[in-house]
């Protein structure tokens, strides 16, 4: 993509990293509903997997699963096998590594018969306290350039919590 930045970040505290990158992304949304153009063009946190159902693919971390496997268009059996591996994973959650993550996905797509889960946390080097994140540096000028009051304050805000970690 043209005029993006991406980036490896480390933390510390993976709740406030979530908290932080939550705050950001709501104003960079608000702003890009208003004027088309979002800084951040993606977040790739070290345990988000992804599953292609019938319907689209939805992203999603490890533990969340439960949460999920409601929203998931594939037929049950699929779903058990599925929810099999992530419940044994959870099970892991405070030992699990990225490379384990990564051989489960492997174990579940064979499992499946198919290539629907995905997990690239793996192959972009990311580990344990770290995220991938990918920035429209074109779109951050252009606010910049057109904001005032409010709005410069909201996209000022977001920026700012955004360089911590940069």
């Amino acid at each position: 993509m043209t005029g993006t930045v991406s980036k490896i970040v480390h933390f510390e505290d993976e709740e406030k990293f979530i908290d932080d990158i939550d705050f950001a992304l709501e104003r960079f949304s608000y702003l890009a509903s208003r004027y088309g153009h979002n800084p951040i063009k993606g977040v790739v946190l070290w345990d988000y997997i992804a599953i292609e159902d019938n319907e689209d693919v939805k992203v999603f971390r490890v533990g969340e699963f439960p949460f999920v496997e409601g929203m998931l268009k594939l037929d049950l059996e699929k779903i058990r096998t599925l929810e099999e591996y992530f419940d044994e994973m959870e099970s892991k959650w405070d030992e699990l590594t990225v490379e384990e993550i990564n051989a489960y996905v492997e174990l579940m797509n064979e499992a499946l018969g198919e290539r629907r889960v995905f997990y690239d946390a793996y192959s972009l080097g990311l580990d344990r306290n770290t995220a991938y994140i990918i920035i429209d540096v074109h779109a951050l000028h252009y606010l910049a350039g057109i904001l005032e009051g409010e709005e410069k304050e909201l996209l000022d805000e977001a920026a700012e919590v955004l360089l911590r970690y940069i």
